[in-house]
């Protein structure tokens, strides 16, 4: 694969990718609205917290994706369909395993649904019904779509995105328009759970089309899968990740559901869905990133590659520090002028939002390039971790409700994710002194905090009510963050390499 062509999927990705976030943000927002009006929020707390026990049971697929996305990686590189059939036919195989015990985990959680929703207004017959939706569209990804593993590992993200997010879309019109109508909880839930049929037919088809020569058989898979080793050992180091991160990412609302209450689910994923979108236009444009930087790597150029990850530090941490700023700017007024007053948080959870929402944004690279390099086996950084996190959620939570899920969050991040993760990277990959990328992130958040601080000092000038309407909202946030976006970009290019070579490469390109 050539800089070209690796170059060419990179950007494509981000242009479609780009496109349907925007599409897709208008019309979730909208939905949102209408779905609280006319669904209310215990209904809306209901669905966030059966998909998040839903996300607990799915936790056995966990490193199968990216162990075998890693194994893709040489045999795309190289042009070798025939490895490439049959290691996607292993992780067919894989997947059916998985897809049976998370049925069979569904059916037997299900069992205590009379025991957990006890308290709820519901009729058990909604949350059955609503359950065995979202499963049995889970189960579609294990049963009949895990030939996308392909389109993932050759950087063609963008023909996912474009058929996910267009069945989406129209499944939100719909539904809203159902809902609005006539406020029937069991046809909403009746769309969501076609939505999973349509986009498998859609995208199989698709996939068939562009890889006609791919062969992947699940018997075969079955058979071939003990001359895989390779697979089955980085399945298991990074099952134990992402368990991990599941723990940090998606226990939130029911932590919340089980220590405060349903509603404040529905509160709660107001922000985390504003925050969601947003970090989401990031994620979206650098969809395909890590295939590329796996390619990157097989190459074997280690200046290169040392080179390339400087300019990865500085998008990472420019994009970290602009999304915050706007959040920091505008997510109370949106939250007031877009769903009232009475869902607004306390201003002491917005901060700690932001900053947990830094360091996840500003990870990227090094999460990256750790996995092209194939950096699973610190799994004892995984099982601390999530020990910090749980130990210190359940009495911060218990002592302050919402504030703890967010510092027990925080508290972990630190010490493994800002300070353990860049190290074994350096020690396990690059072999070089940590020290260049300790005073690389100090100048960049030294740059972070002046630009802050100058934005802050001139936002009053502006006598700017963000919170009279959507007019005044706009308009604030889009010349405080712009003149903080300047402040900041002008100050990283002038003390970092990084962000200087970045810069002069989308030149060259523009």
């Amino acid at each position: 694969m050539s800089k070209e062509s690796r170059t060419h999927k990179t950007l494509l990705n981000a242009k479609v990718n780009l496109v349907f976030y925007f599409l897709a943000l208008i019309v979730s927002f909208f939905s949102r609205k209408i779905f609280l009006d006319h669904l209310g929020a215990n209904f809306i707390g209901l669905t966030g917290t059966l998909q998040n026990i839903l996300g607990f049971l799915n936790l056995a697929e966990l490193g199968v994706g990216a162990s075998v996305s890693y194994a893709l990686y040489l045999p795309i590189a190289k042009g070798n369909r025939d490895e490439i059939s049959r290691i996607v036919s292993v992780f067919g195989c894989l997947y059916r395993y998985i897809g049976g015990f998370v049925l069979a985990a569904g059916i037997a959680v299900s069992l205590f649904f009379p025991l957990i929703f006890h308290h709820t207004i519901f009729e058990m017959g909604i949350i059955f019904f609503a359950f065995f939706s979202f499963l049995t569209s889970s189960l579609i990804g294990y049963f009949i779509n895990f030939r996308t593993i392909l389109l993932y590992a050759d950087q063609k993200n963008y023909v996912v995105t474009s058929y996910f997010q267009t069945a989406m879309v129209i499944k939100l019109i719909v539904q809203m328009g159902l809902v609005y109508y006539t406020d029937s909880l069991y046809l909403w839930i009746a769309v969501e759970l076609s939505h999973g049929f349509i986009h498998a037919a859609m995208l199989n088809r698709k996939i068939s089309k562009t890889y006609p020569w791919l062969e992947s058989d699940i018997k075969t898979g079955r058979m071939l899968r003990r001359q895989y080793p390779e697979i089955v050992r980085k399945t298991k180091q990074v099952f134990v990740h992402k368990m991990k991160d599941f723990l940090l990412r998606q226990s939130d609302q029911i932590l919340i559901f089980a220590f405060v209450s349903l509603k404040m689910v529905a509160y709660y994923g107001n922000y985390t869905m504003v925050i969601g979108r947003i970090t989401l236009l990031f994620t979206t444009m650098m969809g395909g990133i890590v295939a590329g930087v796996g390619n990157l790597v097989a190459e074997g150029d280690k200046d290169k590659t040392y080179k390339f990850f400087g300019e990865l530090i500085f998008i990472h941490y420019a994009v970290a520090g602009i999304v915050v700023f706007a959040l920091y700017a505008g997510i109370q007024p949106l939250v007031s002028v877009w769903l009232g007053s009475e869902y607004l948080l306390s201003p002491t959870i917005v901060i700690l939002l932001l900053t947990n929402t830094f360091i996840m944004l500003s990870r990227g690279a090094v999460d990256t390039f750790n996995a092209a390099y194939g950096n699973y086996h610190d799994t004892w950084s995984a099982w601390m971790e999530g020990a910090i996190n749980l130990s210190v959620t359940l009495v911060t939570c218990y002592l302050w409700g919402l504030p703890g899920v967010l510092i027990g969050k925080i508290a972990s991040l630190i010490p493994i994710i800002v300070i353990w993760k860049p190290l074994f990277l350096y020690r396990t990959s690059f072999h070089r002194s940590i020290l260049q990328y300790w005073k690389n992130v100090a100048l960049m958040l030294l740059c972070f905090a002046i630009a802050f601080a100058v934005t802050a000092v001139i936002i009053p000038i502006l006598q700017i009510e963000p919170f009279q309407g959507f007019i005044p909202w706009a308009a604030y946030c889009l010349i405080s963050t712009t003149l903080f976006t300047i402040i900041y970009i002008a100050n990283l290019y002038i003390t970092t390499e990084g962000a200087r070579s970045m810069i002069r490469r989308l030149i060259k390109r523009g």
